[in-house]
């Protein structure tokens, strides 16, 4: 691993002296965006303890939440570039849930870019994963609540990686990260680790497909995301994970799967289905009694301007008893209702 990491670096090292070049024609640009969401949940067991899910950002009950209020600014100037991305609110905290407590949690993302050449670009600093189809940012994605294969897959990763063009509509990534998740490497566990995506697309960007994968001492990961234009009203897209790691002494291992599919009869109106499937292969502490689960997602989507109103509807089935009913017994399903509003400026 040492020696990948010393190959990496003196790649990097070779790049820095065509940093220090001077040109007067730089511009220099930025830019200002931000977002705001809240949602209500109501779980129809309503249990006496506990929340009934599993999955991120809306483990609440019968309650109005703040999802996250954030605000990203993007500069550059020639071929170097920034990006400060901040955010408040229950998203902001469970994305950063190693650093509860202290003010890095309120950071979603922070980096730095240069642009070597038209096909190369290296970046430095905290960025969102790239696997997966769901994003942190609540305007990002069309449902509200989350899929079972983002809440235990990875949030974030911090390091260094390269972006590199292979010609047409193919790109390769590769970099050097902390474990999963940690701004700052923990002194339990500093061995870093290496991701990668390839990605790919038609010449009319119709279809579109990323393999990816994150991996170190004690996890690795493959995951592959495709999506698709049908026709001017229909889209869907797929998301499937395989995961091995290694808690303390404990191998583990699991596998998701989620199908999109996304329905836009108007510009102000979409409705989006979504099939998911998580299986806990080896443990079920994930899933608290339950090694497989199965959830159905109704989102709709109405579009005010740039406001975006999310009524859901989701139902959660497993293969143990994970859930709990209104009298306090166990039970292995549940339903679930969220209204969500989605500001983006």
């Amino acid at each position: 691993m040492l020696k990948k990491i010393s190959a990496v670096c003196i790649v990097f090292l070779g790049v820095v002296p065509a940093i220090a070049q001077s040109d007067s024609s730089k511009k220099s640009t930025t830019t200002f965006t931000g977002s705001v969401d809240a949602y209500y949940r109501f779980n129809f067991n309503d249990p006496p303890v506990g929340t009934n899910n599993f999955t991120s950002f809306t483990n609440s009950k019968n309650s109005f939440e703040l999802g996250m209020a954030s605000i990203k600014v993007d500069h550059s100037f020639g071929k170097v570039s920034a990006t400060a991305d901040v955010g408040f609110g229950r998203r902001a905290q469970e994305f950063s849930y190693n650093d509860v407590g202290t003010t890095l949690t309120a950071v979603k993302q922070a980096f730095v870019s240069y642009a070597a050449s038209d096909k190369v670009k290296f970046t430095f600093g905290k960025w969102a994963t790239h696997c997966g189809w769901e994003l942190l940012d609540a305007y990002a994605n069309r449902n509200y609540s989350m899929a079972y294969g983002f809440s235990f897959g990875p949030f974030f990763h911090t390091g260094l990686k390269a972006d590199i063009s292979l010609g047409g509509k193919s790109a390769l990534m590769l970099g050097i990260a902390n474990p999963v998740d940690y701004v700052s490497a923990p002194s339990t566990n500093s061995a870093k680790m290496l991701i990668a995506q390839f990605s790919t697309a038609s010449k009319n960007d119709k279809l579109k497909a990323y393999l990816n994968f994150h991996g170190g001492t004690d996890v690795a990961q493959f995951n592959l995301v495709v999506s698709g234009v049908i026709s001017d009203k229909w889209s869907m897209a797929y998301d499937g994970s395989l995961n091995s790691s290694k808690i303390v002494t404990t191998n583990s291992s699991w596998k998701s799967h989620a199908l999109y599919l996304n329905y836009d009869p108007a510009k102000t109106f979409g409705l989006t289905l979504r099939a998911d499937y998580f299986d806990d292969r080896k443990l079920s502490p994930l899933l608290s009694g339950a090694k497989k689960m199965f959830a159905t997602t109704l989102s709709g989507n109405v579009k005010l301007d740039n406001l975006t109103i999310i009524p859901e509807l989701r139902l959660d089935s497993g293969s143990g008893a994970a859930f709990v009913k209104g009298n306090g017994t166990a039970t292995k399903s549940t339903a679930s209702f969220i209204l969500a509003a989605v500001y983006r400026f």
